[in-house]
């Protein structure tokens, strides 16, 4: 998988915060070797989810997919969040899950 980056679009308004992003948080941390792309990509999505980062989250439940977690799996860890973290923000996560998870099948 090609690694990460910020959208392009937001480099002449915020060239700085597209350097970091690309250069510390895809750059550097998610590189370090403690966690695998995939396990960091559950991370991520989880507290997307859980802090109703709806924005966010559409763009990472394909990288996570992208990095092998499964539909399947995905769906588990929102149907769990569900009761931590809320109702309307794993509904609103499996709903992205779902139009990605089409999207990807059509």
């Amino acid at each position: 998988m090609p690694k990460q980056s910020a959208p392009r679009a937001l480099a002449a308004l915020a060239p700085k915060l597209v350097e970091v992003t690309d250069e510390v948080l895809f750059g550097d941390v998610w590189e370090r070797p403690g966690l695998s792309p995939r396990d960091r990509s559950l991370v991520t999505v989880s507290a997307l989810a859980a802090l109703y980062r709806s924005e966010q989250l559409g763009h990472h439940l394909g990288v996570a997919l992208d990095n092998g977690l499964s539909v399947e799996e995905l769906s588990e860890a929102i149907t769990h969040l569900a009761f931590y973290a809320g109702w309307p923000n794993a509904m609103t996560a499996i709903t992205q899950l779902k139009r990605i998870a089409d999207e990807r099948s059509a």
